[in-house]
């Protein structure tokens, strides 16, 4: 099991286990294969059994993943906090999915991104759907805050860690409540942290530093939400540029004591005459 996420997306063959991943599916080719037939004429051996009833079949657990979206960022500014992420699923190496959504709005203050598996994302989506409708259910008079989804998703990607079978996911959890910015992140492993700047995927090692740099400079309670902007749309851009797996066309996460605010997909104006002056890989 590969937990670096810098190795996610790159599909593993499965030729050479297509016949013990097969061997007793119903209709299945592998039944004719001659190694099958010589197993089921053994003496005292049925695969009768395994045939009529799949659920004897060992349970199986995703061991890498296939669709993959990349990097999503994230700031803290004041009154607020701002995400983004492009809307590719990468399939391997091929930009095969363009119009994939990984912001997600849960209830009325917070907004999830993630990058990692895109099957994982969506079983988290419905998780956390169900995880808002029984909150409405009680009636209460209180509602999931950015913190509570923070917390919960701790503790479920934890959980399915400790059971060796993870979502594939490193997720940031963003959103304000009672006029609190808050701005979070979980991955794989049920590690999780808060500040003021997160980056998930490339974005770790080229967007944090430019956040890092504009916090710095302008302060978190000095930052307006035009300049946190500008810096969001820099980053995507540099992403753009530099991250194989990265599209130009992007959504952005605005969430203040308003409330949350997600762009339609857009694209930002670059210039690629930089690229005639870089030289590498012996060139």
């Amino acid at each position: 099991m590969d937990h670096f996420p810098g190795n996610w997306g790159n599909p593993r063959s499965r030729d050479d286990t297509y016949l013990e991943s097969n061997d007793y599916l119903p209709g299945s080719i592998a039944q004719d294969h001659p190694r099958i037939r010589a197993e089921k004429t053994m003496s005292g051996f049925s695969c009768d059994e395994y045939i009529s009833n799949p659920s004897h079949m060992p349970r199986a657990h995703t061991q890498q993943p296939v669709v993959t979206g990349t990097s999503v960022i994230g700031i803290r500014f004041k009154g607020g906090v701002m995400l983004a992420a492009d809307n590719l699923a990468s399939y391997g190496s091929l930009a095969r999915f363009r119009d994939v959504e990984r912001l997600l709005k849960v209830g009325d203050y917070t907004v999830v991104g993630a990058s990692g598996d895109i099957s994982d994302l969506q079983y988290i989506q419905h998780m956390l759907v169900n995880l808002e409708t029984k909150e409405k259910y009680l009636d209460d008079g209180h509602s999931l805050g950015p913190k509570n989804v923070f917390e919960y998703m701790s503790r479920v990607m934890y959980g399915r860690r400790t059971k060796v079978n993870p979502l594939w996911n490193s997720l940031v959890i963003a959103g304000v409540k009672n006029n609190e910015s808050f701005l979070g992140f979980v991955d794989l492993q049920g590690t999780s942290y808060q500040s003021s700047t997160i980056a998930t995927g490339f974005g770790g090692h080229l967007a944090i530093p430019i956040l890092r740099k504009a916090v710095d400079q302008i302060g978190e309670e000095n930052m307006t939400e035009e300049q946190a902007k500008k810096i969001i749309e820099d980053c995507m851009r540099v992403l753009y540029y530099r991250d194989a797996r990265s599209l130009n066309k992007f959504q952005r996460a605005t969430i203040t004591a308003s409330g949350v605010t997600i762009t339609d997909p857009y694209s930002l104006e670059t210039d690629w005459s930089f690229a005639e002056k870089i030289r590498g890989y012996g060139a």
